[in-house]
């Protein structure tokens, strides 16, 4: 008796270390993603206000460099929603669970 819950203690004390040390992971990654979204955010408004600016210049090269540039604005942007929408939806999904067990209880 006493070898089955000296073994099942032990079993629990490494599963929750390995939880935590999995907690933290996920909180460093959705503060790296958190950053990485703000950088995005300033990138994506200062591309766009240089869009903005007016050329005179027909020549292709300089053509080029604009559509370059809207499609680097474009890919910010389609980055910035794909990771701003898994986010949403994992606490959308979270809330949806929370209210499932209310229900239950």
């Amino acid at each position: 008796m006493y070898i089955a819950i000296t073994i099942l203690t032990i079993l629990l004390c490494i599963s929750i270390y390995y939880c935590i040390k999995f907690a933290l992971i996920i909180i460093k990654i959705q503060e790296a993603i958190e950053e990485s979204l703000d950088i995005i955010d300033q990138k994506y408004e200062r591309l766009n206000r240089i869009l903005e600016i007016p050329v005179f210049y027909n020549s292709p090269e300089v053509k080029s460099a604009i559509s370059v540039i809207e499609d680097s604005r474009d890919a910010l942007l389609y980055i910035a929603n794909k990771l701003v929408k898994s986010t949403i939806e994992e606490e959308e999904d979270f809330e949806h669970q929370k209210e499932n067990s209310r229900e239950e209880n």
